[in-house]
């Protein structure tokens, strides 16, 4: 009788721990599931406002040349210093800007990624 029991009392104890196990890894893919939609999402957001941002700044840009050019009477003069102060910041970013730009994507990212 005592046997019996004990073996009843291993075997709901297997089911018990497979019921855990089960749980946990479905716990777990929902989890993940949350991460990378959250991820995914954060990239297309990030995406569209580098977009609509890219074409507002090239707007402001042909202004600005434009204008410049009609303040020195030089059709093209306006596009040159436009086009030399892009290439500048281009400059200034590969020197100075790079690794302040993956210090900072990082910890952002990190902090989305990790904390809920």
């Amino acid at each position: 009788m005592a046997f019996e029991k004990q073996s009843n009392s291993i075997r709901e104890l297997k089911e018990q721990i497979s019921a855990y196990q089960h749980s946990t890894a479905e716990y777990l893919k929902l989890i993940i599931y949350k991460k990378i939609v959250k991820s995914a999402l954060s990239l297309v957001n990030i995406l569209l406002i580098g977009f609509v941002s890219l074409i507002a700044l090239l707007f402001l840009s042909i202004a600005v040349a434009i204008s410049i050019s009609n303040a020195l009477d030089s059709p093209s003069a306006g596009y040159y210093i436009v086009g030399g102060f892009y290439v500048l910041l281009l400059i200034l970013f590969f020197a100075f800007g790079r690794k302040v730009l993956e210090k900072t994507v990082l910890i952002k990212s990190s902090r989305n990624f990790f904390n809920d």
